[in-house]
């Protein structure tokens, strides 16, 4: 039987008529399976949602269902996911397939209690594939949600703590319609395209007439989030060792940042030592190789979230000896015309790109 309609403020109704007018075009939006709403939540979780659409496409075509999912080699997922970032979202959408076949007949928990206990599967997350795929009453708490309702409510408790996530959840959740999927949806469509970080079109927002910090003039002010301290930045040596038309790449441990990832041998540039030297000893320590640097090939700036680094790539000559996993996973000896067959980091991506054309 239908479920009564619960009787939602006025507030409530105005902003589920806003999302029924502005909502954007998804696909896991608009065809809202389990498995689709599953993956677009973790390939969301700090990623925009126009830089997620043609990983998602591409995702859902090479595994289109979670037994697809699941019986893939994870180089095979994370060579589709190669470029999104956050590996780590990858390997756990690998072996959540591979438990929910195992364990759970091939069925995704309906309940967010029990999407919970599934590998890389949070608090929000869990609140969001269970709300939106089968309308459980539960609030999804995302960024875009936190500066929502610390505006709305005039909330001046720092966002950056996990209380404050519990007790917005806490006072939200009384709030929640039948339509619980499209309420989550909602507000963090509002957050996203109305009641941005710096400028909120106030004009716009449905929740306007009920907005406290909009009365009080705070939206400028609101929400709190302590400062982070200064990024910390590291200059890495990478050494490109080519050896009878092949070239050294080294496959990171699961464990470590960019666990199952490949890439050029190499690290940190240590206090008094040149970039040089920094190659020399790094191969020795993760490879038993003896090196000699020769040629600058590149130079290349990324940013982590919590870290930038600067790429120092050199061509380095190693005619003899046997290269050793001693701090990888394995190494391999690979023609360059296959390196786009290996899942790289993006930073590492660049080097194969220069190396392919010559």
């Amino acid at each position: 039987m239908p479920r009564t309609p619960r009787r939602s403020p006025q507030w409530v109704t105005h902003l589920l008529a806003w999302f029924d007018q502005h909502r954007r075009a998804m696909p896991w939006r608009d065809d809202p399976r389990p498995y689709l709403v599953w993956i677009s939540e973790m390939m969301l979780q700090q990623t925009q949602v126009d830089t997620v659409r043609p990983y998602f496409d591409r995702f859902i075509e090479r595994f289109p269902t979670v037994k697809a999912l699941a019986t893939a080699d994870q180089q095979d997922v994370l060579r589709i996911w190669e470029g999104l970032g956050y590996y780590a979202r990858a390997r756990n959408v690998h072996k959540a397939a591979a438990v929910i076949i195992k364990d759970r007949g091939g069925k995704i928990p309906r309940e967010a209690l029990e999407l919970r206990k599934l590998p890389g599967i949070g608090d929000y997350a869990a609140a969001a594939i269970a709300s939106i795929a089968h309308d459980e009453r539960i609030p999804a708490i995302d960024g875009n949600v936190l500066r929502v309702f610390t505006r709305f409510w005039a909330i001046r408790d720092d966002i950056g703590k996990q209380k404050m996530r519990r007790d917005l959840a806490a006072r939200l959740k009384p709030y929640l319609p039948d339509r619980a999927g499209d309420f989550n949806q909602a507000v963090m469509e509002l957050g996203a395209l109305v009641c941005k970080p710096r400028h909120p079109d106030c004009k716009a927002c449905p929740l306007r007439r009920h907005c406290k910090a909009r009365s009080q003039g705070l939206t400028g002010q609101l929400p709190v989030k302590a400062k982070r301290g200064e990024i910390p930045h590291y200059d890495v040596g990478v050494a490109v060792v080519i050896r009878r038309g092949r070239v050294l790449i080294a496959q990171r441990s699961p464990e470590r940042m960019l666990g199952g990832l490949w890439e050029f041998p190499g690290g940190k540039q240590e206090q008094g030592e040149t970039i040089e030297e920094a190659i020399v000893r790094e191969l020795i320590e993760e490879t038993g190789l003896q090196v000699t640097p020769k040629e600058r090939l590149c130079t290349i700036s990324h940013a982590y979230s919590h870290f930038k680094v600067t790429l120092h790539v050199f061509s380095c000559l190693a005619p003899s000896g046997r290269a050793q996993a001693h701090e990888h996973d394995e190494v391999r000896w690979v023609p360059v015309s296959e390196l786009g067959d290996y899942p790289f980091p993006t930073s590492n991506r660049k080097i194969v790109d220069l190396l392919q054309a010559g």
